[in-house]
């Protein structure tokens, strides 16, 4: 994890060997931008609300590159201009056609209807610490109230005002963000459990000045679509369908169907060749009705019916119920290639104290929400998820998917990955489901656990953040279906340039 501390010396190194400060911010300021119309595809009004150094500056230069994209920027200064760094004046200076108001001024300000707005909150960078105190203070508490009674979305650049820059801890006027910009690495404090509702989204803004500055201080591993992209190699010319991954699913009984489609749902929309629905005969007609055309699905009297099925990778537990317990415990042990465990098998591995992950055939994925997590491997005195997650693994020989607004996913010997994408229209039922389907697709090609699920969290993310981007869907409407719809968009923007 890099640290206030650590980022300092990181920035020092890229001076003494030649970086060049404002071209840092002109470069960051440019990323960020660029982020911005990632999440606002179509240009509206922007507020860049910043302060007196160069937090301030990446945030006037952002500013500027919006308003030559179509944008109208006006730009909110803390302080006056006497106490701002000098290269914060300066980029003030080449604002260029960007209004500017004074933070009094902007009381009782509302953005015109039906016009995207978003906020850019460079106020104080990452080493901020204490209480906030004015101007800062009522400029955190102007971004709030803006966001909670309009809608905007707000853009944090590197940190939250207010958030603690070493623990994570957030001020009670803390703002509150969609996303927060990552310059060069995601610092530590944006991952504690206290910091989640303030961050939102993460994204990291790679500089090649810094990056190479950082020899020898790797920072903790997170999901970008940078480290992503060579897990996911395009597809040969020639392949057929048995080559692209054959994926069984144990999903859906007696008034959970739908759970079963939507895991074949997402296994085909993440590129599974053939996709299985094996469901209990009491349902197959409702499953084999509502089932995607391209699914294959089979009814079966006891789950060990999986075994005569040739597959590539296996999916089991959404919506299965707890009567069968013994069949998916035997299941979840005797399977010999990777699985997907989820759902209602998690709930009955806990009740057999784990052990059948001792003595599985093959690797094995968990992807457990808190809730389940609980029930399998209590929390106890444990002070953050992370180190559940890391207290589990060591104990455990398998892959744990650790669900939330910060999905984390960790093996043994492989560390802990932190999810990046996402956005609060996931907070419905289904979600868990596609995720089961595209981590199983994901194992069939060949993928491992740990792949699987950072790349899987990664996706469906994405795939949420597209449909409510371009305006498919909102935040509330959004459905687990809508993000198996978007996995295309989401598998588009892992191979093209994003965050």
């Amino acid at each position: 994890m890099l640290t206030p501390i650590e980022m300092q010396s990181i920035e020092e190194r890229a001076f003494s060997r030649g970086a060049c400060p404002e071209a840092l911010m002109e470069e960051a300021g440019t990323q960020m931008a660029a982020t911005v119309q990632q999440f606002c595809p179509k240009p509206g009004i922007c507020l860049a609300v910043f302060g007196k150094g160069h937090n301030g500056g990446d945030a006037l230069v952002a500013g500027r590159l919006l308003s030559e994209q179509g944008w109208k920027v006006v730009l909110v200064p803390a302080y006056p201009r006497q106490q701002w760094a000098p290269l914060t004046a300066k980029k003030w200076d080449q604002a260029g056609r960007c209004e500017m108001l004074m933070l009094e001024d902007m009381k009782g300000w509302r953005p015109p209807p039906a016009t995207p707005c978003a906020v850019l909150d460079g106020l104080l960078g990452i080493g901020s610490r204490g209480p906030l105190k004015a101007p800062v203070l009522d400029a955190c508490r102007f971004i709030n109230h803006l966001r909670a009674s309009t809608g905007v979305r707000v853009f944090a650049l590197d940190l939250p005002t207010g958030l603690d820059g070493f623990g994570g801890v957030p001020d009670t006027d803390a703002v509150v963000a969609d996303a927060t910009f990552c310059v060069g690495f995601v610092k530590a404090a944006l991952l504690a459990d206290t910091a989640t509702g303030h961050v939102g989204r993460l994204a990291v803004l790679p500089l090649s000045a810094l990056t190479e500055a950082a020899e020898g201080m790797p920072p903790l591993e997170c999901a970008t679509p940078a480290a992503l992209r060579p897990l996911w190699a395009r597809r040969a010319n020639d392949m057929h369908k048995g080559e692209a991954g054959r994926v069984t699913l144990i999903a859906g009984s007696q008034g959970t169907v739908g759970a079963g489609i939507l895991a074949a749902k997402g296994a085909l929309r993440a590129g599974a060749g053939l996709v299985t629905l094996c469901v209990p005969e009491n349902v197959y007609s409702t499953a084999a009705a509502l089932a995607p055309a391209e699914c294959m699905v089979r009814p079966i009297r006891s789950f060990s019916d999986v075994f005569s099925i040739r597959t590539d990778a296996l999916g089991i537990g959404p919506g299965v119920g707890l009567e069968r317990a013994q069949e998916t415990l035997s299941v979840v042990e005797r399977f010999p290639g990777p699985a997907v465990v989820d759902a209602d098998a998690l709930t009955i591995l806990g009740g057999a104290r784990l052990h059948p992950l001792e003595r599985a055939r093959g690797p094995r994925l968990l992807t457990p929400h808190p809730g389940e997590m609980e029930r399998m491997y209590p929390k106890g005195e444990l002070a953050s998820r992370r180190m559940w997650v890391e207290a589990f693994i060591q104990r455990w020989p398998a892959t744990l998917l650790l669900k939330g607004a910060r999905t984390l996913v960790g093996t043994r010997g492989r560390g802990i990955c932190a999810n990046t994408t996402g956005n609060p229209g996931m907070a419905s039922g289904g979600m868990g489901d596609v995720l089961t389907g595209v981590c199983t697709a994901l194992l069939a090609r060949g993928v491992s656990c740990h792949e699987a699920g950072v790349l899987g969290a990664w996706l469906c993310g994405r795939a949420a953040e597209e449909r409510v981007a371009s305006g498919a869907q909102s935040e509330e409407s959004l459905l687990a279906g809508d993000v198996a719809d978007g996995l295309g968009a989401a598998f588009s923007a892992l191979r093209q340039s994003g965050f």
